[in-house]
Formats: structure tokens, C-alpha cells, sequence
């Protein structure tokens, strides 16, 4: 068993080493590809086999982030589907020899209708990437694989390259998150970022309430009523003037053997953090977790100071299913 772990552990520590030299080859052509990439009237990404599996993850990335992109199988380019290439697209040819048949035989026809070729290859003097406006360095010591054939290592490094032209391209672009969110409405993103609080939060006879004169007693019925794992405490004006969670009464239990006399303003959380009705659930989010101790539940206040509703964390995540 050990040595099938230390084999898994060489197989990552190989994979890891690749990626941290493609990483210190990275040069000017890369930021030129990058702003090639950002001019083009499309962007088209072809190979073979494994190439062109990666090719197609590789278009898939680029076309989440909103960038008309597209993956080309060679060989039915070479029998009609070149038309899909345009004059100002900008083609990105994957080959870790350089030499690979039917990606060579693409280069004078992509030549032909002006478009514009970056290559990414694990040989910097092949003919690939010779004939390319920019060639990208996917070169490799070793693959991965114990027999130093299965592509593995310059796959990787291949896809890692298409990941690093798409992350750079969103800061050189200044694509936002909203513009991102726009392009995944089924997904979390997309949801995060078009729904409000609003949209999920518990209100009106789904909210739990307490008033600030009221027993720790009933503020722990209120919160076992309602099943959302707090309770918002108001003023006789129906402001928000603290919060009890699951978590304080169970701190209250630890530190007390006898409740009956405590009040709801003796164990309340005071000011706590709230959210408005009108802001996304990215921002609702950002303030449970992005704190030393994180908070599973946010009271919703109106301009006023109103407590008019609550929202948990798993409203937010369940929202997104």
C-alpha cells in the first residue's frame, strides 16, 4: 500500500515540478498572445487527441468568461469546417511535438484567411511553432507517467498555459464579476450575483421576533418554532437591536444552571452584522465568511433600521442547486 502512495505522491510531485518551470519560461510572448487573444474577432482552439481534449477545456474557459471562443477538430477542418475560421480570429494550435500531422497541414490554409496563430508546443524548433506568430513554451522534462509516454506532465502544463491566457485576459479586459455571473444563470455564480437578499430571505410569520423585555425562555421557543437557528431581537418600533443564534443559547447553557430569570437583553448579541434587502447574495455571503468567526445567519434591515427579514448561509447555497 505504500508504495502505491508513493507512486501517486512522484506522479504529483512530477506534475507540480512541470508547472513551476513553465511558469518561470513565461515571457513577453505570453502577454503578447494575451493582447492577440483580446483584438480577435474570435477565438478558435484546435488539436489532437489528448491536444484536443485539452483544446476543448481550454475553449470552454475562455467562453465562460465571455470570450467568443470555440474548439476545431483538424481533421474536419481539413473537409469543410475550416469556414469557421475567419480573417481576425486568432488560432490557438496545440501540439507537444510540434509536428503533429493534421496540425501542420492546417497552418497554410489558417494563413490563408488571415488569421492569426499562436501555438502552444513542448518543441520551440519545431515547424509549429516556427510558422506562428507566438509560440508558447509547454515543454517538459518528464511526463508523468513511469514510462515517460502517456501525456500527462505536458498536458497539464498545455491546459495551465489556456488557463493563465484566460485569467489574464479578464485583468488586461477588466471583465467583472457581474459580467461573468451574467453568462452562468443556472450556476451559483450567475445566481449569486442576480439574485438579492430579497429574492430568499424568511419574512413576515417565517421570521423569528422577540422583543427586547421578553425571557430567554420564550426567545428559545421562538427560535425552535421557527427553525432557522436565530432569533432578531426588536424594540417596541420593530427596530433591530440584537440577535440570539443557536450558538448563543448554547453558550448561555454551558454558563448558567438556572435561566429562569434571564431576560432576552442579557444574553442578546448586540448590533450585529445585518444585510440589506437589496443587495446580491455574493455580498450576503462575503459578510458570513469573510470574518475570524464565521456567522451562518444575516437579519435583513430596511433603511429605517427595520428588522424585516433573515437569511442563512443555506438559503444561499440551496438557492444555487
Amino acid at each position: 500500500m505504500n508504495n502505491l502512495i508513493e507512486e501517486g505522491k512522484r506522479v504529483l510531485s512530477e506534475e507540480i515540478n512541470s508547472l513551476m518551470r513553465v511558469k518561470d519560461k513565461l515571457d513577453l510572448n505570453f502577454a503578447n498572445a494575451v493582447i492577440m487573444i483580446a483584438n480577435a474577432h474570435k477565438l478558435v482552439i484546435s488539436g489532437v487527441g489528448k491536444s484536443g481534449m485539452i483544446a476543448r477545456k481550454i475553449a470552454a474557459t475562455f467562453s465562460s468568461i465571455g470570450i467568443s471562443a470555440a474548439y476545431l477538430d483538424p481533421v474536419d477542418a481539413l473537409h469543410g469546417d475550416l469556414g469557421f475560421v475567419q480573417e481576425n480570429d486568432v488560432v490557438i494550435l496545440l501540439s507537444k511535438s510540434g509536428s503533429t500531422s493534421e496540425i501542420v497541414k492546417l497552418i497554410p490554409y489558417l494563413r490563408a484567411r488571415n488569421s492569426r496563430i499562436i501555438a502552444i508546443t513542448g518543441n520551440m524548433n519545431s515547424y509549429l511553432a516556427l510558422n506562428s506568430d507566438i509560440a508558447l513554451d509547454g515543454s517538459v522534462s518528464n511526463e508523468a507517467c513511469p514510462y515517460n509516454l502517456a501525456p500527462t506532465s505536458s498536458a497539464l502544463v498545455a491546459l495551465a498555459l489556456g488557463d493563465a491566457l484566460a485569467m489574464t485576459l479578464i485583468k488586461y479586459k477588466k471583465i467583472t464579476l457581474e459580467d461573468i455571473s451574467r453568462l452562468h444563470p443556472l450556476g451559483q455564480i450567475g445566481r449569486n450575483f442576480q439574485l438579492s437578499v430579497k429574492n430568499i430571505m424568511h419574512t413576515n410569520s417565517a421570521l423569528p421576533l422577540i422583543k427586547l423585555d421578553e425571557s430567554f425562555k420564550d426567545a428559545v421557543i421562538e427560535i425552535t418554532n421557527k427553525k432557522i437557528g436565530c432569533v432578531c431581537v426588536v424594540d417596541d418600533n420593530g427596530n433591530l437591536r440584537g440577535i440570539i443564534t443557536d450558538g448563543d443559547v448554547r453558550r448561555v447553557l454551558q454558563k448558567y444552571d438556572d435561566i429562569r430569570g434571564l431576560k432576552v437583553n442579557d444574553v442578546m448579541t448586540e448590533n450585529p452584522v445585518v444585510i440589506s434587502p437589496d443587495a446580491n447574495l455574493a455580498e450576503a455571503l462575503s459578510l458570513m465568511e469573510r470574518r475570524e468567526s464565521q456567522i451562518n445567519v444575516l437579519p435583513v434591515v430596511n433603511e429605517r433600521n427595520k428588522c424585516i427579514g433573515v437569511v442563512r448561509i443555506h438559503d444561499i447555497i440551496l438557492s444555487g442547486v
